[in-house]
């Protein structure tokens, strides 16, 4: 296929491209500095529309894949408005290009409170009182929603990234965190995924049906029961003040029965294994 992908220099970018390359795609690439190697690459920006439509039209891709975050500095505003307003420049410019297919990343700790992982038909946290949180759950919602304006789409929800160039590995801002003590060893439900996972399952959604997909782990688990392995494997000391068992009730974690009905499965099925890799 050829494949438009925003977002290619990015940590699922980077990895992603080369893959959908060695399966035989046809790749272009948007960058707004960097040239991306072994692929087309275009200059842009996401936020100016005119432009984009221009060069999506210019491509004739049969896919988008929307990968883009704003987080290295923890602006979080900055990401909503990347999955508002970017979203929203991304999906017109494939519609007017007559693209049928549009991928975008998202997350999967935007649910609802329960007692229970998530799964796909679990409603999202739109009613939560916490501003900060509504903050990231509108924003998710707009891009689910502009995304489901194509033809044919897949929402990629994320579990918590770990691994080489993410928070969560040796070196990371949660390494930190945890040599400092700043990681709560709490009761809050996480859902990890190894970055190539990510990669992984991006690359295999070209051909998935419609549809919010969890991509996350096989084990959903409290942060007093990660934490510790967490620690270990960035050479941080164990969590010695446990918090109380209790639980934020929407950090639930979420369920991959879907992903893997797909053909999808973790290379890393657990943190357990996949922190120490």
């Amino acid at each position: 296929m050829r494949i438009f992908i925003a977002g290619a220099t990015g940590v699922i970018g980077r990895r992603l491209v080369p893959l959908l390359v060695a399966e035989g795609h046809e790749v272009t690439a948007l960058s707004r500095r960097s040239q991306v190697a072994g692929v087309t690459t275009v200059q842009g920006d996401v936020y100016d529309a005119a432009a984009l439509r221009e060069v999506v039209a210019a491509a004739r891709p049969d896919v988008v894949m929307h990968q883009l975050t704003d987080l290295t500095s923890r602006d979080f505003a900055a990401n909503g408005r990347i999955r508002r307003e970017g979203t929203r420049n991304l999906v017109d410019a494939a519609l007017a290009a007559g693209v049928r297919r549009v991928i975008s990343q998202s997350v999967a700790w935007a649910y609802e409170p329960g007692d229970a992982p998530a799964d796909e038909s679990t409603s999202l946290d739109l009613h939560t009182a916490d501003e900060r949180r509504r903050g990231t759950v509108d924003a998710v919602a707009a891009l689910e929603a502009i995304t489901a304006e194509a033809p044919e789409w897949v929402v990629l929800r994320y579990g918590l990234l770990y691994g080489p160039d993410t928070w969560y590995t040796k070196g990371g801002l949660m390494a930190d965190l945890a040599a400092a003590g700043q990681l709560p060893a709490n009761g809050d439900v996480t859902s990890f995924l190894h970055i190539q996972d990510a990669v992984s399952a991006a690359a295999a959604a070209v051909t998935w049906p419609s549809g919010p997909v969890n991509v996350v782990d096989d084990e959903p688990a409290p942060a007093t029961t990660w934490l510790p392995a967490f620690a270990q494997s960035v050479g941080a000391a164990a969590p010695t003040d446990p918090q109380p068992a209790s639980r934020t009730p929407w950090a639930r974690g979420a369920t991959n029965t879907h992903a893997h009905s797909l053909g999808w499965s973790p290379s890393q099925p657990t943190w357990r294994t996949g922190f120490f890799s």
